[in-house]
């Protein structure tokens, strides 16, 4: 005779399958929801602004290569704070990578966007 399984939500007896871990659809999203509600909420802000500022660098860049100015860019909600990493040319130049998508300070109020093709 086989031992009971219970269900880590609400602790009812799991009937079915043998690899059901859940006894219904609705505990199996009410655990999903609290494991990843919580722990991943600073993750999840990162990678919210990350793709925020890598679809604004897009919209802004559609030639590959453009100039728009630092007010453009906050205008539209982009965070200075946040990328994927950073590319120094031999000359010094210092571009900040989001992605595929990078921009370099050419003065206090424009900037080069540029397509990154690594």
């Amino acid at each position: 005779m086989s031992e009971k399984r219970l269900c880590p939500v609400c602790k009812d007896p799991i009937i079915g399958r043998i690899d059901k871990k859940f006894c219904s659809d609705q505990c199996r999203n009410s655990f999903n929801n609290r494991r990843y509600s919580s722990d991943n909420t600073l993750v999840q802000k990162v990678n919210r602004t990350l793709k925020k500022n890598y679809h604004i660098l897009q919209s802004l860049n559609k030639s590959g290569k453009s100039k728009v100015k630092r007010s453009k860019l906050l205008q539209e909600g982009f965070d200075f704070s946040y990328f994927t990493g950073i590319y120094t040319t031999q000359k010094g130049a210092c571009y900040h990578l989001c992605y595929d998508q990078g921009y370099l300070p050419l003065s206090d109020e424009l900037y080069l966007l540029i397509y990154w093709d690594a």
